[in-house]
C-alpha cells in the first residue's frame, strides 16, 4: 500500500516537510559516497531554510505542552496503561526541555560556521560547488568516509531536538485517527467533515496495483479526492473507474 498524507494547516505542512528532510538526511549520512554526503549537507541547508520560520520553535513547544496536557487527562482511566502513558509523557517532557534550551532559530549555531556558509552560498548556483570554486570542500570530500560522517553528525547535533520533537508529535497525531475503507465511484470522492471538530491531517492508503494517484484537497468543511492515472503521454488523466482506498482523518 502507498501512503499519502495531506495536511490541513501550515503548521502540520511544515512538520511533514521537516520530517521528510530529516528522514532523507538520516539515510544519506549512513552512506559513504562523497556524493551522498554532499546531498546530506544540502539537506541540512534545506532544514535550516524550512526551520527559519520565526514561530516554528514556539509552535513546537505549544504542541508538546498541549499533548502533555491531553495525556495527563487520561490518568486514572482503567482503559489506559499507566506505564505507556508515563513513558510518552516523559518523552514529551524531554523534547520540550531540549527544544526550549536551544537558542534562536533552527540551525542558528550553524550559521556561525563560515566554512559551511561558504558552501551554502554556492549550492544554489548550478555546478557552483566544483573544485575550482570550493577547493576546501573538494578536499573534504576526499577524506575518509568515517571522518566525513563524524563531521556530519557534529553539524546535525543542534537539529536533533527538533527532529525528535516533530517525530513524536506526528506519531501522536497519526495515532489519533481511525482508518476506514471507502468506495470511490468513477474516481471521485467527497466527504463533509463534522462541524465543531478540527482535523489536522488526512492519511490515504491505496493499492499500487491499481495504478492510481490521488489528488487531495480539503478544508475545515470538506475533503475531496480525485483519482488520476499516469498515461503513456506522461500526463495525468482522471480515472473513471470505481475503486477503493483507506482513509484516516487525524485530529
Amino acid at each position: 500500500m502507498i501512503l499519502y498524507e495531506y495536511p490541513f494547516n501550515e503548521r502540520i505542512r511544515t512538520y511533514l516537510r521537516l520530517e521528510h528532510l530529516f528522514h532523507r538526511l538520516g539515510e544519506l549520512v549512513e552512506r559513504e559516497s562523497p556524493t551522498d554526503h554532499h546531498y546530506a549537507i544540502t539537506t541540512i541547508f534545506e532544514i535550516m531554510d524550512v526551520g527559519a520560520r520565526a514561530d516554528l520553535k514556539t509552535d513546537v513547544l505549544k504542541d508538546l505542552e498541549k499533548q502533555k496536557h491531553v495525556l495527563n487527562g487520561y490518568r486514572g482511566n482503567p482503559a489506559i496503561s499507566e506505564a505507556v502513558l508515563g513513558e510518552v509523557t516523559s518523552q514529551l517532557e524531554g523534547c520540550f526541555a531540549a527544544v526550549n534550551n536551544f537558542p534562536g532559530k533552527v540551525g542558528q549555531s550553524l550559521t556561525e560556521n563560515d566554512w559551511l556558509m561558504s558552501i551554502r552560498s554556492r549550492v544554489g548556483i548550478p555546478g557552483g560547488t566544483c573544485e575550482f570554486d570550493l577547493p576546501a570542500y573538494y578536499a573534504w570530500q576526499h577524506l575518509r568516509p568515517i571522518t566525513r560522517q563524524q563531521d556530519l553528525q557534529r553539524w546535525i547535533a543542534p537539529l536533533v531536538p527538533l527532529a525528535d520533537s516533530i517525530r513524536l508529535l506526528l506519531r501522536l497525531l497519526r495515532d489519533s485517527g481511525a482508518p476506514q475503507k471507502v468506495m470511490v465511484p468513477s474516481g471521485q470522492y467527497q466527504q463533509a467533515l463534522p462541524q465543531g471538530r478540527t482535523f489536522q491531517l488526512l492519511r490515504l492508503r491505496i493499492d499500487p496495483a491499481l495504478g492510481l494517484i490521488p489528488e487531495i484537497s480539503g478544508n475545515r468543511l470538506m475533503v475531496s479526492v480525485r483519482l488520476m492515472r499516469l498515461e503513456s503521454d506522461d500526463r495525468l488523466h482522471a480515472s473513471t473507474d470505481d475503486s477503493t482506498f483507506e482513509l484516516t482523518l487525524c485530529s
